[in-house]
């Protein structure tokens, strides 16, 4: 019989009492733990993490609580082999995807430790400048910024157990909020066993770090008036959680990333066979293929001159023939699994709706598995696709608004810069969207005229070549979010972050109060 993963919440290790829902390996098939939320007592769990876990980490400093950030570094990284293992039998990623992840997920939780000592020794934080109120200077307004008094329930996607948990509970846990997590089940094992490790070296107060695994029944029942809510996920899911009565009635501050329809642009007056043009082509392979395609910020849309149309798929698609699929355990594989059958049936149904109104440039079914039985691993081939003609893109209304969550890209060609801004906009709003070309003024303007519909801009220039951090690739540094159907959501952006976790409020007094206020924080 295979293991039930215990959940930790109300300050202890808790194992439901359901018949628990098993994970599989995408790969191989085999039953490899089991989850279950079933006969915890939520509310109660909730209020312990308000009250205990809350109260202890508002006690601390921003300094304090940055020590623990890196304390929990250093146990994460002492075992990073044993993630490794996790990652490769639950999400069937090979290495380099699992590092994307794991790694990512450490460092993101480094970097957030590095900004909170800088923070200082302080419980709060000072919102701009001091105001005058009236003619004398005597009583005047500041803005501070304090941690909210409830906790932060965070409900993850499959694709990054680890990135996903950590880009959310270091800015949260910096604050002094205490942080509740609800990994997606296909891929809680991972999730699980950080939090476990950081739980039992007891870095964090009791009731600062829970995890709740399997189903995510009577989670939203249990929030209150000063809880925040952080969900990665479908934008149907989504919806529910903004319309749940908890967060209507007592205005519950959520975060939300959902669907994205990501592109990339290769600007006008670009030579085939150029640096810019082929910066575009292996970034666009390397986007489909990394982690099977299952990045919310994967490149989705190729937009580029109509007269390039057909050396841009040459030279997309001799990229992605070289892509080796199936078991992540053999070490000649450079694309693993997608996370289970469901995911499996989701993307093979997602190609015969886009194949309606496009063409195949790069068939994923030539690809054989290597080390894999095609009947039981969930494997796929990377699938290149697209719309022939600008009027083409203009027809498929389907590639502009349908997300196919794998290892699939379009193709859309396009007859002027503003024609491809229109069809670029028909996405609705963004994660990111990478611009390949060489005049810095042409990439300047294009960048400002898609910024208002996009989280990020990801400029690829020849003199970045070796430099960038890649168009997919989310950075604590920079904002992780995106307007309309990306959620309407904000993510790390450095200190930024804090703000979803702190409250703000203005304290009208007199001058001396204020700088009594201001020394405070020094």
């Amino acid at each position: 019989m295979t293991q039930k993963l215990p959940n930790f919440l109300n300050g202890q290790w808790q194992t439901g009492s359901g018949t628990g829902t098993p994970l599989f390996d995408p790969v191989l098939g085999t039953e490899l733990v089991q989850v279950d939320a079933t006969g915890l007592d939520l509310p109660a769990g909730f209020a312990f993490a308000r009250e205990q876990g809350g109260a202890a980490l508002r006690a601390l400093t921003y300094r304090q609580r940055a020590a623990m950030l890196s304390a929990a570094v250093k146990v994460l990284q002492a075992n990073r082999d044993a993630y490794y293992d996790i990652a490769t039998a639950n999400s069937g990623t090979i290495k380099n995807d699992t590092a994307v992840d794991v790694d990512g997920g450490i460092f993101t939780l480094g970097t957030y430790a590095k900004l909170g000592e800088s923070l200082g020794d302080r419980h709060f934080m000072l919102d701009g400048e001091a105001a005058r109120l009236g003619k004398d200077p005597l009583f005047q307004s500041q803005h501070v910024l304090t941690p909210t008094r409830g906790v932060a329930l965070f409900i993850n996607a499959f694709n990054f157990p680890s990135w996903g948990l950590w880009e959310k509970a270091a800015p949260a846990l910096l604050s002094g909020v205490p942080v509740i997590i609800k990994p997606a089940t296909a891929t809680a094992w991972l999730t699980q066993r950080m939090v476990q490790d950081v739980v039992d070296a007891g870095i964090f107060p009791v009731g600062a770090l829970s995890v709740i695994c399997g189903s995510s029944a009577g989670l939203m029942d249990a929030i209150e008036t000063f809880d925040v809510v952080s969900f990665t996920g479908s934008a149907e899911t989504a919806a529910v959680i903004r319309s749940h009565p908890s967060v209507v009635q007592k205005s519950v501050r959520v975060n939300i990333e959902a669907d994205s329809v990501n592109s990339a642009l290769l600007l006008p007056d670009t030579a085939a066979g150029s640096e810019s043009f082929d910066l575009l082509a292996k970034e666009v392979a390397r986007e489909m293929t990394v982690k099977s395609g299952q990045k919310c910020t994967a490149i989705r849309r190729i937009f580029v001159p109509e007269a390039l149309y057909t050396a841009v798929a040459q030279a997309i698609s001799a990229r992605l023939a070289k892509t080796t699929v199936g078991n992540p355990r053999n070490e000649s594989v450079r694309m693993g699994a997608l996370v289970n059958r469901a995911q499996l049936v989701s993307v093979q149904e997602g190609l015969v709706y886009l194949k309606q109104q496009t063409e195949i440039l790069h068939d994923g079914a030539t690809h054989s598995l290597v080390d894999a039985d095609a009947a039981v691993a969930c494997c796929v081939g990377p699938t290149l696709l697209g719309t022939r003609s600008a009027q083409g893109s203009d027809d498929a209304d389907r590639v502009h608004d349908t997300e196919v969550f794998g290892p699939v890209a379009t193709l859309v060609p396009y007859r002027d810069l503003a024609h491809a801004l229109t069809l670029i906009r028909r996405g609705q709003g963004s994660l990111v969207t990478s611009l390949y070309g060489s005049d810095p003024a042409t990439l300047a303007s294009a960048a400002l005229e898609l910024a208002d519909s996009h989280g990020r801009v990801h400029v690829i220039s020849p003199d970045v070549a070796v430099l960038h951090t890649g168009h997919g690739n989310v950075m604590p540094q920079s904002l992780h979010g995106g307007p309309g159907r990306a959620g309407g959501g904000e993510e790390l952006g450095g200190l930024r972050a804090l703000n979803f976790y702190h409250r703000r409020s203005a304290v009208q007094a007199s001058t001396s109060v204020l700088s009594a206020l201001s020394e405070s924080t020094n």
